[in-house]
């Protein structure tokens, strides 16, 4: 399968924003945040998110549209970009991971797409969808990416989600936006990969115990 690069449409955007809003917001009872990072104007930012759903591919939508305005891309299977295409227009592109050439063609183009003024990547570096209550376990394109940009210049920032139905028959969605993620200067790799799962996974930890019993610390998101 070819790659898809992103195809952005001002307009497609506008549009679609607000019928994703409304689709959250009639699936789910509430959706709650609590949001430890808020991007200077003009920063660039790479925000790694655990994947336990369909619905985590229009979460950086919303949190960008709404929270971040940045100048947004993201990684997507892409067995999922062949069947719908239209999330090329809202700033996805394509990455096999089956094939590790054609995924470095991908990560090459996310290093080239942080290039651009205020740019924003948010990347799921488990590479699948995985049951939230697994710690996670994450591919190493997110550390080689880190390797790839200047570090200074961009923030790596940990996003946990978490759906539960603890409060009723209509899910819940509890987001958590952490505060920029720094590994050790002199670390591999591979010990990258593991400091951005722990950081993560204590995230995850700490959301799971709270989210549905306790609102302290969230705002309503919608």
């Amino acid at each position: 399968m070819e790659f898809i690069p992103a195809k952005e449409s001002k307009w497609f955007i506008a549009l679609f924003k607000w019928y994703t809003w409304f689709l959250f917001k009639r699936r789910f009872s509430r959706v709650w945040i609590r949001q430890r990072y808020q991007p200077e104007n003009g920063q660039k930012t790479v925000y790694f998110l655990n994947h336990s759903s369909w619905w985590d591919g229009l979460i950086p939508l919303l949190l960008n549209e709404f929270r971040f305005h940045q100048q947004a891309r993201a990684l997507m299977e892409d067995r999922q970009m062949e069947r719908y295409r239209f999330f090329r227009k809202i700033g996805a592109f394509s990455i096999n991971r089956d094939h590790p050439r054609k995924a470095i063609t991908s990560l090459r183009y996310a290093v080239q797409s942080m290039q651009r003024p205020g740019a924003s990547l948010f990347i799921y570096p488990e590479g699948e969808i995985t049951p939230l209550p697994d710690p996670p376990q994450f591919q190493g394109g997110l550390a080689w990416l880190h390797s790839k940009v200047k570090s200074s210049e961009v923030d790596f920032v940990p996003v946990a989600i978490c759906i539960h139905t603890i409060r009723s028959d209509k899910p819940e969605l509890h987001i958590e936006i952490g505060e920029p993620a720094v590994p050790p200067c002199d670390a591999s790799n591979e010990e990258k990969t593991r400091f951005f799962e722990r950081r993560l996974g204590s995230m995850l930890e700490r959301l799971r115990s709270v989210a549905g019993f306790e609102d302290t610390g969230f705002e309503r998101f919608m």
